[in-house]
């Protein structure tokens, strides 16, 4: 059996997967983000979805852009006693995600790394760190410079083509849970046009749900319950309903850029959706920070440049059900490594606020 082909318990004598399996961290009270992805637009669209998009929608404004300077630092730890047999780290990595952000430099260390690619299309930096004595560390590090645009989308015309991709339930994103379906069934009385109906889920979702960091991935369903929904729940559930209507829609996981006054109250790991508009394209919007009457409008439609995609996708096969980085090694009752995870650092690379 590959090491690799299967999670493994602490107890096991095999071995053992070591993963940041907290999900997405969220803020806790109104801030920003919209997200949108779109393609070319008034045309059906036969591509694969997955590819990344050259050209732009009519219905797109440019309003600004920002480069950041982002930072990540891990430290892998080996407690002992023993030195791993087989040991292998893989880190999500931001990519060029047009329309929404460009790569400008990237720099990763140590360099002996292999690039390895998902299903979704989401880059990795797969580290072999198999010659780790007891004792000592290992330190990976990344720097990565990025332009992400500030893009806001006319929905006054909404008819036309949807594409046939991201319409299927998945793991978290139930859209085939009947308590969904009849949810959108219900809501979904009355509108018009797909355009409406996304509005109608994202209104619900921010009168009728209450945010609570519940530091877990519960998917959907969980978002109707009592078992709390921050920004994991709020996106999948925005996501599983649209596709229950028929409105294909896909998950992000990635980073927001706090102001000086925002840290205390807000946390920059985050997750949102997009949802692919008749006419128009794929077109960002979050529930969870656009749940505040006062910012409702302000965050539909509107892709703000505080947000830093990582991920697409609600379980890349690559993390193995975890955020951002997964580890993985072999055998565990030999010896003990831990990850720790510093705090991302993220700057503007001109200086301003």
């Amino acid at each position: 059996m590959p090491f690799f082909s299967t999670w493994v318990s602490t107890s096991s004598p095999i071995g053992f997967l070591e993963s940041q399996y907290k999900p997405v961290m969220c803020v806790k009270r109104v801030s920003i983000l919209l997200i949108l992805f779109l393609t070319t637009a008034c045309q059906p669209v036969n591509n694969s979805a997955l590819s990344e998009v050259e050209s732009v929608s009519q219905f797109l404004s440019l309003l600004g852009s920002r480069e950041y300077i982002v930072e990540q630092h891990l430290v892998l730890k080996n407690a002992g006693p023993g030195t791993p047999e087989k040991q292998n780290l893989w880190v999500a990595l931001i990519r060029d995600f047009p329309p929404y952000q460009e790569i400008r430099s990237q720099i990763i260390e140590p360099q002996d790394y292999t690039l390895v690619t998902d299903e979704y299309g989401n880059r990795y930096a797969e580290f072999d760190l198999s010659d780790h004595p007891a004792g000592t560390e290992k330190h990976i590090d990344i720097n990565t410079r990025v332009l992400v645009n500030d893009l806001e989308y006319d929905l006054s015309k909404c008819s036309g083509f949807l594409t046939d991709e991201f319409l299927q339930p998945e793991l978290h994103i139930e859209s085939d849970n009947p308590q969904i379906v009849r949810l959108t069934e219900k809501l979904a009385v009355g509108k018009l046009n797909a355009c409406q109906q996304i509005r109608r889920f994202y209104d619900y979702l921010g009168d009728e749900l209450t945010y609570t960091y519940n530091g877990k991935n519960w998917g959907a369903q969980a978002a109707l319950g009592s078992m709390g929904a921050d920004c994991t729940e709020y996106a999948s559930l925005l996501a599983a309903m649209s596709r229950a209507a028929g409105v294909p829609s896909r998950y992000f996981e990635g980073l927001r850029y706090l102001k000086d006054g925002e840290i205390a109250d807000a946390l920059i790991q985050h997750a949102w959706p997009d949802v692919y508009l008749p006419g128009i394209g794929w077109v960002g919007l979050d529930p969870t920070l656009g749940r505040a009457p006062v910012n409702r409008e302000a965050y539909f439609a509107h892709y703000t440049p505080d947000h830093i995609i990582l991920t697409m996708g609600a379980s890349p096969s690559t993390l193995r059900g975890s955020s951002y980085w997964t580890h993985l090694y072999w055998p565990g009752d030999s010896t003990k490594i831990s990850v720790e995870d510093a705090e991302w650092k993220i700057e503007l690379a001109s200086g301003e606020n």
